[in-house]
């Protein structure tokens, strides 16, 4: 959540404007001569199509949603899953005595997931929603934590202190969750061509303080899959020398809802037996609007029962595992739908669709003297590409900068260590984002190239917009 600072002093000052006769005089009901405050509670009510348009009005200067192209999460549905959220806007999701379906749609989405990820008993499995996958990497967090403090209840909490082996590359959530829950978090760097955790390098940083791995199933960087069965290789190798058993959480974030039914033969799931965890963003290439997510564990073993709560409730008992207490039961609802609605062909060819598109514009954009690609899209259906090196009169923010004023928002930013010299322009392509909308972006992207390449050198901008870009 954003932090966010009282009324400044020129807030204070402009406090009221004149309105709209529309709102005011022209409305026998509203009667409204100046606007309502924007920082304090106003002093009566107003009608509600006047508080209505107040706020749409304002709205309107967001970007628009479908051309976000910075964004992972979902920005379109089909008018029947609008119509079951709004039925279920009301119901709040922890009150399960009292909507017994809505927590049965829940256990039905933890079931379907636990077959799909290919958990060895999916009876056994064990899995909740959440807000988003952050709460899910959470909640993750401290069931590795709390396995690892009952494995070494000799040094912990006097003199061991647990680490948390990860890339770079990781969303920030990972790292708010070892300032949250004091672990240290032991990231391996970039290193130039690889930008993200390999089996290699993940050994190196693992001891006997070390909670568990985390491999990332698509990167926010680039969009590529961390090897997570190579990762696990390497683990089981530094068991067998050392004793050393260190678990696996996937954040598959992403790459849990695209790997499945793209590549199904690829090993990154419940199938390898050192991956322990794995979460999911419904609100992502689960094809739901924000926000849920979802977390499971392989079996009873991999989340430990006291992390469990069990609640008398509203008259009855509810176990729970959650940071959140109460939300909507919309989104489940809505998960639920998408499960129902097209089941794995169906997944197989949204999903697969929207990667022709991100190959398609990567392939396109590669093909351009101005620029490098990166990655192709051809994991994720995201890529992500640079400017080429003879290029000197832009760089990639001038083109971000540029290609907002068409309305087409895409991130540029600065990778992590070690390779802080190197900034890119990232692109996410979703359901909904057709090869029609890609010809279109293409087009606009095209025609400024030549007002780019007339620039003597890159635009001047503040340094704290060079940063590394974290969803």
């Amino acid at each position: 959540m954003t932090l966010h600072k009282g009324d400044s002093e020129r807030d204070r000052r402009r406090r009221t404007h004149p309105v709209n006769p529309f709102y005011g005089e022209a409305d026998p009901v509203a009667g409204m001569e100046t606007s309502p405050p924007r920082h304090t509670l106003p002093a009566g009510p107003i009608s509600p199509h006047t508080a209505y348009q107040f706020v749409h009005d304002e709205l309107m200067l967001d970007g628009n949603a479908r051309l976000n192209l910075a964004t992972f999460v979902t920005t379109w549905m089909e008018p029947q899953a609008d119509v079951l959220m709004s039925e279920c806007q009301a119901k709040n999701m922890i009150d399960k005595d009292e909507y017994p379906r809505t927590a049965e749609l829940e256990r039905r989405c933890v079931a379907m997931l636990a077959h799909l990820w290919h958990a060895p008993d999916p009876s056994a499995a064990m899995g909740c929603s959440t807000t988003g996958s952050s709460e899910a990497c959470m909640l993750a967090g401290m069931a590795l934590k709390r396995r690892w403090a009952r494995r070494n209840p000799d040094r912990y909490p006097g003199t061991a202190r647990p680490n948390l082996v990860m890339g770079a590359n990781v969303q920030v959530c990972w790292e708010k969750f070892c300032n949250f829950w004091e672990v240290q978090a032991r990231q391996v760097p970039m290193e130039g061509d690889r930008f993200h955790l390999d089996a290699d390098s993940v050994t190196a940083l693992c001891d006997e303080n070390t909670i568990g791995v985390v491999a990332v199933l698509g990167s926010t960087f680039d969009g590529s899959y961390e090897p997570v069965a190579e990762i696990c290789t390497a683990l089981d190798a530094l068991q067998d020398r050392t004793g050393l058993d260190v678990p696996v959480h996937v954040d598959g974030a992403s790459g849990g809802m695209i790997a499945p039914f793209l590549d199904p033969d690829l090993l990154w799931d419940f199938r390898l037996p050192r991956v322990a965890s794995i979460n999911t963003s419904g609100h992502k290439y689960g094809l739901v609007y924000p926000g849920v997510g979802w977390a499971l564990w392989r079996d009873q073993d991999a989340l430990p029962e006291e992390l469990v709560f069990r609640v008398n409730y509203l008259g009855g008992d509810m176990p729970t595992f959650a940071l959140n207490f109460s939300r909507p039961g919309a989104q489940v609802a809505a998960q639920y739908y998408t499960f129902l609605r097209l089941g794995r062909e169906g997944f197989r060819a949204v999903q697969q669709a929207t990667r022709d598109v991100a190959g398609s514009m990567a392939e396109r954009i590669g093909a351009l003297d101005d620029f490098r690609l990166l990655t192709q899209g051809d994991q994720l259906p995201v890529f992500a590409f640079t400017t080429a090196d003879d290029v000197t009169s832009f760089d990639v923010f001038d083109v971000s900068r540029r290609l907002r004023e068409r309305g087409w928002l895409v991130p540029a930013y600065t990778f992590p260590p070690n390779r802080q010299d190197l900034s890119v322009l990232r692109v996410v392509c979703r359901n909904g984002f057709s090869l029609d909308l890609a010809d279109s972006f293409l087009a606009d992207l095209e025609q400024l190239l030549p007002e780019l390449r007339r620039q003597p050198a890159p635009l001047d901008r503040p340094e704290n917009i060079a940063t590394a870009f974290h969803h």
